[in-house]
């Protein structure tokens, strides 16, 4: 069984050896976990990951392994029954009868009409269009349709939720994620800046051979301090939800980035920056970063980049309690100012097409904020930002 897991492993890249599979079959021989699969799960990736970059690859071949892993519940089952939120019934639209059917009329009346739902339905319904459940045109629930609506459970199918309850699990970019084309660390690299510091202790040696000549042939040694890349990066990255087709990519510039600069910082945020970051997406919750401490940490030196494809309920940006996760006091655009207020240089990536940005009301006000300064993430987009930054 566990030879089976283990080839699991390896054929999943991650990089376990036979080392670690001994650890974990003498620490079962010591009863150290349970018969609970939880238990042995936990064991498990103690014993065979020694990089926490890694964890998303080792659940994937866990779960691929032991068929029918169950997730944990989220937070909606405490309040919510489970089969009000059960999809067994779709309804089917018209663009005609999409075209009637009308939004509340903005977040608080939203946030107040589901709170008055909540106090008043004991049942499950499904195909309506009041109370929160399945397949109709309700604002509340999921798989149906509303211009705009809290989305309870179920996976986004319109795109329409300016407001998301449920548990959200996003992965960690992997930074060793081996690139298709060296073209985005050169590009990266134009921002990089050298510069001479700490103790002299490196021969120059083109120095030396002039001193020595002009000193009639006398030896003459010339030193140098060592020479260091100089450019200072914070990266910024949108993780989760509608940025889930772009992960591929964002790895790629995430590896390049990792690479190409000394002094990088990187932090994640969703949709848009609020009050706090992170830079573990399993411990976002736990270990977040307060916003005003990254402002008040990195010099003005630094460059700033944002990657993101910026496509948002226009009230995360706008208003307070805007955010699809929380209740932010202050809205996002306040926090993307301070940030611009900071730091001279910031720039935004969005990797999706650009002929479809001006779509996206919530694109066309970051892009403004940010006085255009907003690139396709492509290979064009990338050294036209980096030419920005450099200035």
């Amino acid at each position: 069984m566990l030879i089976d897991l283990f080839t699991q492993l390896r054929q999943g890249q991650v990089p376990v050896s036979l080392r670690e599979l001994l650890d974990l079959i003498a620490a079962l021989e010591q009863r150290v976990a349970s018969l609970d699969v939880n238990d042995f799960y936990l064991l498990a990736r103690a014993c065979m990951v020694k990089d926490e970059k890694y964890y998303d690859r080792f659940d994937r071949a866990f779960g691929q392994y032991f068929a029918g892993l169950q997730a944990q519940g989220d937070i909606t089952d405490a309040l919510i029954p489970s089969h009000w939120l059960e999809s067994d019934f779709l309804k089917q639209l018209s663009d005609e009868e999409k075209a009637r059917i009308e939004a509340l009329g903005g977040l608080d009346k939203l946030l107040d009409t589901l709170k008055e739902r909540l106090e008043e339905q004991h049942d499950r319904h499904a195909g309506g269009n009041k109370w929160v459940g399945t397949g109709g045109t309700s604002p509340f629930g999921h798989s149906g349709y509303n211009p705009e609506g809290i989305r309870i459970g179920g996976e986004s199918k319109h795109k329409r939720a300016v407001k998301v309850w449920e548990k959200r699990e996003f992965r960690n970019l992997d930074d060793s994620v081996e690139l298709g084309t060296r073209n985005i660390k050169v590009a990266l690299r134009k921002l990089r800046k050298f510069a001479r510091t700490g103790a002299a202790d490196q021969l120059d040696l083109d120095d030396t051979i002039r001193s020595t000549a002009r000193n009639a042939g006398l030896l003459d040694l010339k030193m140098v301090p060592e020479r260091h890349n100089a450019a200072k990066v914070l990266l910024f990255l949108d993780v989760g939800g509608s940025m889930d087709p772009f992960i591929r990519t964002c790895e790629e510039l995430f590896s390049a980035a990792r690479t190409e600069f000394k002094h990088l910082e990187y932090f994640y945020f969703h949709n848009c920056v609020y009050e706090k970051v992170w830079r573990d997406n399993r411990r976002r919750y736990d270990e977040a970063i307060p916003t005003l401490d990254v402002l008040h940490t990195y010099g003005r030196d630094y460059r700033v980049i944002f990657v993101g494809d910026a496509a948002m309920s226009p009230y995360e940006l706008a208003d307070r309690f805007g955010s699809v996760e929380h209740m932010n006091e202050e809205p996002g655009q306040l926090w993307l100012q301070r940030i611009l207020d900071t730091w001279d240089k910031v720039i935004w990536l969005n990797p999706s097409s650009e002929r479809y940005w001006h779509y996206t009301q919530s694109t066309q006000m970051i892009q403004q904020q940010l006085d255009n300064h907003m690139y396709p993430l492509t290979l064009e987009g990338i050294e036209a930002g980096i030419r920005y930054l450099s200035r």
